[in-house]
C-alpha cells in the first residue's frame, strides 16, 4: 500500500470526509484531496498531525508506519 491509499484508508477507517479530515488536520480541502491523489505529500507538520490523529483513533498500526515513512 503507497501513502496516497493509506491516508484515504485511515480517512475512511474514521469515518471522515476530506473537508472533515480537512479540518482535523488544520489544511484545506485540496491539500486533503492532493495527497489521496498522490499529487503531493503531506509536509512535515501535517504529517505529525495525521499521525498524532491516527494513534488517538486507534488506526491500524501499519497504516501509521507508512504515514511516518514519508520523506
Amino acid at each position: 500500500m503507497n501513502l496516497d491509499e493509506a491516508i484515504k484508508r485511515v480517512r475512511s477507517d474514521m469515518g471522515l470526509s476530506q473537508e472533515a479530515l480537512a479540518r482535523e488536520l488544520h489544511v484545506g480541502f485540496t491539500s486533503v484531496n492532493r495527497w489521496e491523489n498522490g499529487h503531493t505529500k503531506p509536509n512535515q507538520i501535517a504529517r505529525h498531525a495525521l499521525i498524532k490523529l491516527c494513534k488517538e483513533n486507534n488506526i491500524e498500526p501499519e497504516l501509521i508506519e507508512i504515514i511516518e515513512k514519508i520523506r
